[in-house]
């Protein structure tokens, strides 16, 4: 577990460790003169490029590690992102920072949803799945937590310490060190993560599955795709109002990530601690997205530092909830195939990352319709927050693997069961006479 929390942390640091630059590495690149719309855009297309590439390969990976293991695609996904990173703080190019973001999202998606998979194998009753899910997804918000902050720190640090001068938003040394620790923990996974499938662990497991209609799952994927839609548009709106309209310092920009994920991490330990029980999260799910939508309606009218940090707050408080409890109710369904269930999770999120990441950067400087992207988020939000009111009606817990079963099921395994009983009897009794 120690190991696959590292693998999702390093990956998570990867992919926050460049977006408090980025804004102003686009800005250097382009040259002089460049437009704030342009470097709205592209902010926008090269957050929505890592996404985009996990995609199309979150599943692909996921239903690799179901037939050949989930040690050998994490393998896979860390080396290969450690040496995406590698080349490419090497290259300092708008191309190549395109290439690298999709490279890295493509080989990440080796990681995230492989990673969950592995710990759902392992899980044997309800609340150690649901624990563990939930640590896996807290090891990603500290990734995200402290990527932003590191980005920062790195830099100043090479600078002060080292005396290297670094123009501004350069992402060598961020990207050199996140390749360093990828190969690492690559290293780990190779000790300390089973390479063979993990079918016969997740049959014999006493673990819960939904009875509910052929809907449930695909109504999950659908919650998925909207809050991380929503994580996608403040996200990249996040990093362009800090520095467009705020004015704020990269420092100061890369505290509103680290307050978001921090907020993320609080409300998952408390929603996942010992004394909640997990098929009670889905109660849950609709407030969350209600606050959701709320948060992304206020973000356009914080006026300031201290006002924007009260709606991070409220927006990373619903986003931190719902997403390790959509993970945990959608892997219910999973079975032995965890990492394809996962992977398509994996996907819609980050479809609607794409997406919102996008909306973000394109809508951010739309002069006749200011906040759009967070307003259009906001209402897209609301309205999953409607399609989610009787969901937890259709999340009733049904236990299998260990014997237990509902009444009705209940009642028709002991009527078969005294038929075939009575059947075995007779021959005994014919025998007899």
């Amino acid at each position: 577990m120690a190991t696959l929390m590292l693998a999702v942390f390093t990956v998570s640091i990867g992919y926050g460790v460049v977006l408090p630059l980025l804004p102003y590495l686009i800005e250097r690149l382009l040259g002089a003169g460049v437009g704030a719309a342009q470097v709205s855009r592209h902010t926008g297309l090269l957050t929505g490029v890592y996404t985009l590439a996990l995609f199309l390969f979150a599943p692909v990976w996921g239903r690799a590690s179901d037939r050949l293991g989930r040690g050998n695609v994490l393998l896979i996904g860390l080396f290969g992102f450690g040496m995406v990173m590698m080349v490419f703080s090497f290259v300092e190019s708008l191309a190549a920072v395109y290439a690298e973001r999709f490279l890295s999202g493509m080989f990440a998606a080796a990681v995230t949803p492989v990673a969950a998979a592995a710990a759902g194998d392992f899980a044997t009753t309800d609340e150690v799945r649901a624990r563990r899910l939930a640590f896996v997804s807290m090891a990603g918000i500290v990734g995200f937590l402290l990527g932003p902050m590191l980005s920062v720190f790195i830099n100043r640090l090479a600078a002060t310490v080292f005396t290297i001068a670094q123009p501004a938003g350069s992402l060598k040394i961020p990207l050199a060190v996140t390749a360093l620790l990828a190969i690492l923990i690559g290293g780990a996974v190779a000790f300390a993560v089973p390479r063979g499938p993990g079918r016969d662990r997740v049959k014999k497991a006493s673990i819960t599955s939904v009875a509910g209609n052929v809907w449930v799952v695909p109504k999950l994927l659908a919650l998925t795709f909207i809050v991380s839609t929503g994580v996608g548009v403040f996200e990249v709106g996040l990093a362009l109002r800090g520095k467009q309209e705020l004015g704020l310092t990269p420092y100061q920009i890369a505290l509103m990530f680290s307050v978001c994920s921090l907020v993320m991490f609080v409300v998952q330990t408390i929603v996942f601690s010992p004394g909640v029980k997990p098929d009670m999260t889905r109660w849950l799910i609709a407030p969350a997205l209600a606050v959701l939508a709320g948060g992304l309606f206020l973000v356009p009218r914080a006026s300031d530092f201290t006002l924007m940090l009260a709606v991070i707050g409220g927006v990373a408080a619903s986003a931190g909830i719902l997403s390790p409890i959509l993970t945990y109710w959608i892997s219910s369904e999973a079975g032995s195939a965890q990492g394809w269930e996962l992977g398509k999770q994996t996907a819609a999120a980050s479809l609607g990352v794409t997406l919102g990441s996008a909306a973000g950067g394109l809508l951010f400087n739309v002069a006749t319709f200011p906040g759009a992207s967070f307003i259009l988020a906001g209402a897209l939000a609301a309205l999953g927050c409607m399609l989610s009111l009787r969901l937890p009606h259709l999340l009733i817990p049904r236990d299998h693997g260990d014997g237990a079963c509902d009444d009705k099921t209940d009642r028709r395994a002991k009527t078969v069961f005294r038929i075939l009983a009575g059947a075995q009897t007779i021959p005994h009794a014919h025998s007899k006479e």
